[in-house]
């Protein structure tokens, strides 16, 4: 009668373990029903469940493993598995998949606990749980760290918004951010990108920028404040804030532009995209003027932004049409992507502000970064610990997989 048996090999890693022991199974004509292997710190698990056929070259293969383990100075488990249990296995393989996905400046043993605890409470199970960040200095300033470690469970949460509201609630409390998503084939075959830029792309808002320079700031950012929390709407405050530029000499613009400074993770995030062929997007409520300053630093393929009427040297206070508003971001994200041949799932979008939740909410990977209590709550994945690059994790990219 044919065997089912669960190997479990531990001990240093070994050039050719993994050679020898398939060879001794080889031998004995063993089927692998099931394989892993993982190395944490030059120290092996091997795990691999095999099918032992009932016959005469099978009768001693357990015990040629025993020897050639111990030949290589490695512990070895046998578990036998019960047929009935392993067609149960079998049976539970469509079980849909998710990733949870740990972003930090430094990984504790505290936010993993609190992260498996939650998984466990709504019933998922976790398969595989991997470090994407590279490897970690021991006294590298906390400030300049960067940890992430995804985590592939199985399984269906009852009531995903429930979970999704204990992994914000518990990223807010150990400044930690936890992203949720299904593991699917268009999480690995995204191919277009868009951007808010005021703070986002740049760590500040233009239009406050501007409003200082015309000595109306206090005004304006009061009315930034209000719109960002999605207490006005962007079209009236944008007129409103606008408004108050009138007269403002068009050198002032130059002016500001070069005291902008790239948001963290920038740079890298957009190499990156390039270098794996994505198609890159500036959708912005904010002024075509320094987005297409960005776009040559950056090399981003679209520029979407709001044209500022200048007439003899100053600002009118008024943009030309169409103003881009929330509603033409997501128009815009929906266009570029049938431009392009893509599904929207397979799009990101990434954005602070309530003007962005639509295009958030239809992209395949919304994220609010750095954004307000409200954004961050109804959009799919947030961001508020790394920089931008930190979006390159949740596309299961790995810190030495980069140039």
């Amino acid at each position: 009668m044919r065997e089912i048996v669960l190997i479990n090999i531990t001990g240093e890693d070994r050039p050719g373990l993994t050679a020898a022991i398939t060879g001794v199974l080889a031998q004995g004509g063993v089927n692998i029903l099931d394989i892993g292997q993982a190395v944490i710190h030059d120290t092996l698990s091997f795990g691999i469940l095999v099918e032992i056929p009932d016959n005469e070259r099978a009768s001693s293969v357990l015990k040629d493993v025993l020897f050639m383990a111990y030949k290589h100075d490695q512990q070895v488990r046998f578990t036998p598995v019960d047929e009935q249990d392993y067609q149960q296995w079998v049976a539970g393989q469509g079980k849909p998949r998710h990733i949870v996905t740990l972003l930090t400046r430094k990984v504790t043993a505290e936010q993993l606990q609190r992260v498996s605890s939650i998984t466990a409470k709504y019933a998922l199970n976790i398969d595989h749980i991997d470090r994407l960040s590279g490897r970690m200095p021991l006294d590298v300033p906390e400030e300049h760290g960067k940890g992430c470690i995804e985590f592939s469970v199985r399984g269906e949460p009852g009531d995903t918004a429930a979970l999704r509201a204990e992994f914000l609630s518990v990223a807010q409390e150990l400044n930690v951010d936890i992203a949720f998503q299904r593991d699917s084939v268009f999480r690995r075959n995204r191919r277009l990108a868009v951007f808010d830029m005021d703070s986002t792309l740049i760590e500040a808002e233009v239009i406050d920028e501007l409003a200082k320079a015309a000595g109306v700031g206090g005004q304006v950012v009061a009315i930034t404040e209000r719109a960002m929390r999605g207490e006005l709407d962007f079209r009236a405050s944008f007129k409103e804030r606008l408004a108050l530029l009138e007269g403002l000499p068009e050198s002032a613009l130059q002016e500001v532009a070069a005291g902008l400074r790239l948001t963290e993770g920038a740079e890298v995030l957009f190499a990156e995209l390039k270098r794996l062929g994505y198609k890159t997007a500036i959708l912005s409520g904010g002024f075509s003027y320094f987005a297409r300053q960005l776009q040559a630093k950056l090399g981003i393929d679209y520029v979407f932004a709001n044209e500022l009427e200048i007439v003899d040297g100053k600002v009118t206070g008024v943009a030309i049409e169409p103003i881009v508003d929330a509603q033409r971001k997501a128009d815009l994200l929906r266009e570029l992507a049938e431009r392009e041949g893509l599904r929207l799932e397979q799009t990101i979008a990434v954005g602070d502000g309530a003007n962005d939740l639509p295009m958030l909410g239809l992209a395949g990977l919304g994220v609010a970064f750095r954004a307000k209590p409200l954004v961050k709550q109804s959009a799919k994945q947030a961001i508020s610990t790394l920089g931008l690059d930190g979006i390159l994790y949740l596309l299961g990219y790995r810190d030495r997989e980069g140039e």
